[in-house]
Formats: C-alpha cells, structure tokens, sequence
C-alpha cells in the first residue's frame, strides 16, 4: 500500500507542478475558449498577482506532496486550489473529461488529508 500511495502522490504532485510551471511559462496550449471563458479569464488577468501566485502554491504544494514527509502539508496547501479547480469545473465549464479528472484528483487530496489527519490534530486545539 505504501508503494501505492506513493506513487499516486507523485503523479498528483507531478500534475500541480505542471500546471503550477505552465502558469509562468505558457507551454501547454490552450483550447480555443468560449465567450464565457474569455470573460473569465479576463477577469482573472485584471489581476496581475492571480495566476502567478496559483502557479507558486500548485508547484510548492505539487512539490511537498510527493515527500511523504510533507504530504500533510502539501495536501492542505493545494486543498483551496483543488477546491477553485472543482467548482469551476463543476459549475462553469461542465466537461465531463474536467469533471473526472477534478473529482479523481479531489478525492486524492481528501485520501491524503484523512490519511494524516493525526498530523493535524495540534492545528485545531
């Protein structure tokens, strides 16, 4: 189980970091977006700190989440994220290809919170 789970964990934090580079380097390309999602994006370019700091906290997050050591801390960091990512998907872009993969990579950060949910017992005392 332990090799499992690390691979998974090294795969999710391999996609964060990804994404995170992707922020600051454009390399993936994009799909050609709807008029929605042009009016969304730019919003999110009105403000210039946004995308630069999601792409910092997906790389440190992506980055703590392999090390078994730190995936507590990188599970909760990356968790608002995930959560930005999910409602999004959920509730704007409806792909259901966005959808799967946002719920599959959901629930490994939730498997990974409960998983060391002890390490985070002196955070709510």
């Amino acid at each position: 189980m332990k090799i499992v789970k690390f691979i998974i964990s090294l795969l999710f934090g391999l996609m964060f970091i990804n994404a995170g580079l992707n922020k600051f380097l454009n390399y993936m390309p994009m799909p050609k977006p709807t008029p929605e999602q042009m009016k969304i994006f730019e919003a999110f370019n009105q403000l210039h700190w946004l995308m630069p700091l999601v792409g910092a906290v997906e790389i440190v997050g992506g980055l703590l989440f392999i090390f078994p050591k730190t995936r507590a801390l990188g599970a909760i960091i990356i968790l608002p994220v995930m959560v930005g990512i999910v409602l999004h998907i959920f509730t704007i872009d409806k792909s259901t290809s966005g959808m799967s993969i946002a719920g599959v990579l959901f629930l490994i950060n939730l498997w990974m919170i409960i998983d060391n949910k002890e390490k985070y017992k002196a955070l709510v005392k």
